[in-house]
């Protein structure tokens, strides 16, 4: 079936089949590599993208359920320029081997559209989707929180 995706503000015309996963047709038809094939249960976070502001798992989604919404993943917010929360996460050390890092990434980049100024709490449950194995967390919520602290500073 023929299918209209908008990808990153690009629209892509595809040939999809029903069952067609919005992860796979995101890394094999568009190119995206960014959402990272993990648990393939929705569990681990590492296929986050947003489809319309918000995070979801996109292992999870048909692909003909994303038609007429925006999906963004980390390419879309990092293409010109890397947004300040990805440079404060590069400042605190928040990643190192970084395949969790773009559902991270834009699982807070929900947080922060929603809650510019949000506590610990807000942070640790709005990352409780994504795993890391490297970090230990500290390093990602310490970004997060300085996000947080910033855009305080910028609307006094």
């Amino acid at each position: 079936m023929e299918l209209s995706l908008n990808v990153n503000n690009e629209e892509w015309a595809l040939d999809v089949a029903p069952a067609d996963v919005l992860l796979d047709v995101l890394r094999e038809r568009v190119g995206t590599k960014s959402p990272k094939i993990g648990c393939e249960r929705g569990d681990c976070g590492s296929c986050t993208i947003l489809i319309d502001g918000r995070s979801v798992r996109s292992c999870l989604v048909l692909a003909v359920e994303a038609e007429g919404h925006e999906i963004t993943t980390v390419e879309g917010i990092g293409a010109d320029h890397l947004s300040e929360l990805q440079n404060l996460f590069i400042s605190n050390n928040s990643f190192q081997c970084g395949f969790c890092a773009p559902g991270i990434v834009l699982s807070a980049t929900e947080l922060l559209a929603r809650n510019p100024s949000p506590s610990r709490h807000d942070v640790q449950e709005a990352l409780s989707g994504n795993l890391c194995r490297c970090t230990g967390y500290e390093p990602i919520i310490e970004a997060v929180l300085a996000a947080g602290e910033r855009n305080e500073e910028v609307s006094a």
